[in-house]
């Protein structure tokens, strides 16, 4: 499956047959290791976590007391050598072939047994840690009973149990959370991104387990999730736009011109909108229906500055979570939309376009990239939105820098994406090969590569806090051309404008004059005359 990363892999993707097999592996190497059979390895196992070097520490150091806390017992007791045994459940003498036991001895007859561990089985994963049914025992039952004495339902959930118990438990793996995935991940610790991309398709975090967020940090996406589902922005929004009652105090939301309201039942109490007095006292004399001259005379005074501060203070904090979360779940949709023509291009229009064209589907592989290129910039995109949302108001700065930076982003990726879905739809409409294919081949994986790069860029830059805009504006205008360059977007002129200034996002940019520009026709981006190659797609220009 085609991916598009950011940073190298730290991860693995597990299927049922590799985490199977790891856990076959694991539990080989201890019972090798440590000279104890397959069953008894997988009993220490469990109690560690699954951990093979914890399980060889503490073996080690006090093999005695890991068996009396795992139930272990050192020598196996063997059943009473008699002809008939006594069932420690229920209490029946059974031959002695029928009886079962773990390590510990303890007789229970075959029926008992199954009904014993049966029981288990369906209570839970708790079977796992199941234990001798004698209440004085801790013996451990291990899966050797389970598998001699359990009937094949049973088995199964036995082993699936055990299987998510392996994934579970360990520090170093977590299952998918993606609705329906059976796939689990196993990330090395301390090594760059928390980014994963599951075999499924979905991208999540592996810190925090909510989907892929870069470049914001888990903290601020839990604040962003949680403002998006709590009460506290419908309290906003009945503190812009209702009043309490004078009676009751509930709110009410006028939705009609008079400023004469009537309360809702049992209430019913009649009031004047403006300055919440009793209507019986109102009349021709104090404004009539659309105004109220008490209202105006405190107003004057000073009597509702506070309550005016705070319903405004309301309705801009109202506007402003607007702002950022409609543009946040815009990207959302238009992510959703690009994941499902991406797959309807790999099912069935790669195949017709290498049909129309002529050529065969490996040489279209830069379409796909193209599309999964803009299906992980979306997300970015909507993930800056949250970052612009909790991005303090007093650094004036750094914001005018960041929604440069964003504005910036959201055109190049809106050239990639246009090139990418309406472009290519003529090439899927023609009846026969056509003659500038590679030109638009050219110009489709330019605008990929530099979109990429740009992307790139922009998530380190804010990763780092913006580290590199000064306290005062004009350093972070200052700084705003120098890292445009670095991460390879253009002014909304066309044209760089970087001077001769390092930036830590990127290489030393390069003085350019405005009148030695020309714009590539291939990728959109501006480079020097003087430059034999584009300088954004490689593409070889005379």
């Amino acid at each position: 499956m085609w991916r598009v990363k950011f940073f190298l892999q730290n991860y693995s993707i597990l299927s049922e047959v590799d985490i199977n097999q790891r856990q076959e592996d694991d539990i080989n190497r201890v019972s090798t290791v440590l000279s104890i059979s397959k069953s008894e390895a997988c009993v220490l196992l469990r109690n560690y976590n699954w951990s093979v070097s914890k399980v060889h520490d503490e073996w080690f150091a006090d093999e005695e007391r890991v068996r009396k806390v795992v139930g272990l017992p050192e020598k196996h007791t063997e059943l009473p050598n008699d002809r008939e045994v006594t069932c420690g459940i229920c209490f029946e003498s059974c031959p002695r072939g029928t009886m079962n036991a773990a390590a510990c001895g303890h007789p229970f007859c075959s029926t008992c047994w199954r009904g014993y561990i049966s029981t288990a089985i369906n209570d839970g994963p708790g079977c796992l840690m199941l234990r001798c049914p004698d209440p004085s025992c801790a013996a451990a039952v291990g899966q050797d009973m389970i598998n001699a004495l359990a009937d094949d339902e049973d088995k199964e959930k036995y082993g699936r149990y055990l299987r998510r118990s392996y994934i579970e438990d360990n520090r170093k793996t977590k299952w998918c959370p993606a609705p329906g995935c059976e796939y689990a991940v196993e990330f090395v610790m301390g090594s760059g991104s928390y980014d994963v991309n599951c075999n499924c398709s979905y991208g999540f975090c592996w810190n925090c387990t909510e989907e892929a967020h870069r470049p914001v940090d888990c903290a601020t996406v839990s604040k962003w999730i949680l403002k998006n589902s709590a009460e506290s922005e419908n309290m906003n929004w009945i503190l812009a736009n209702s009043k309490p009652c004078p009676k009751c105090k509930r709110p009410i939301e006028k939705n009609q011109g008079c400023m004469h309201i009537t309360c809702t039942p049992p209430c019913k109490f009649e009031f004047c909108w403006l300055c919440l007095g009793p209507w019986s006292e109102h009349g021709e004399r104090t404004g009539g229906f659309y105004a109220c001259n008490r209202y105006e005379s405190a107003r004057q005074e000073g009597a509702y500055d506070e309550s005016e501060r705070r319903r405004e203070m309301a309705k801009n904090s109202l506007e402003r979570y607007t702002h950022y979360y409609e543009r946040w779940a815009a990207n959302q949709s238009s992510r959703q939309k690009a994941l499902g023509d991406l797959q309807s291009l790999q099912n069935e229009k790669l195949e017709k376009l290498s049909d129309i064209q002529s050529q065969p589907e490996s040489q279209l592989k830069f379409i796909i990239e193209a599309w999964l290129q803009i299906v992980e910039c979306r997300r970015v995109l909507k993930w800056t939105y949250a970052y612009g949302f909790y991005l303090p108001d007093h650094e004036h700065a750094k914001r005018q820098f960041f929604e440069y930076l964003q504005g910036e982003a959201e055109s190049g990726l809106e050239r990639l994406h246009q090139c990418a879905e309406k472009e290519l739809q003529v090439y899927l409409e023609a009846e026969s090969p056509s003659k500038d294919f590679n030109d638009f081949r050219t110009k489709l994986a330019g605008l990929t590569s530099v979109t990429r790069n740009y992307f790139e860029n922009l998530v380190r830059a804010l990763e780092t806090g913006l580290n590199d805009v000064g306290p005062s504006t004009s350093q972070g205008t200052c700084s705003k051309s120098a890292t445009s360059k670095s991460l390879g977007g253009k002014s909304k002129s066309g044209k760089n404008r970087a001077s001769n200034t390092s930036s830590k996002y990127g290489a030393p940019s390069r003085g350019v004059d405005d009148s030695n520009i020309w714009t590539c026709e291939h990728c959109t981006y501006a480079n020097p005359k003087s430059a034999r190659a584009c300088q954004a797609c490689d593409r070889q220009h005379r």
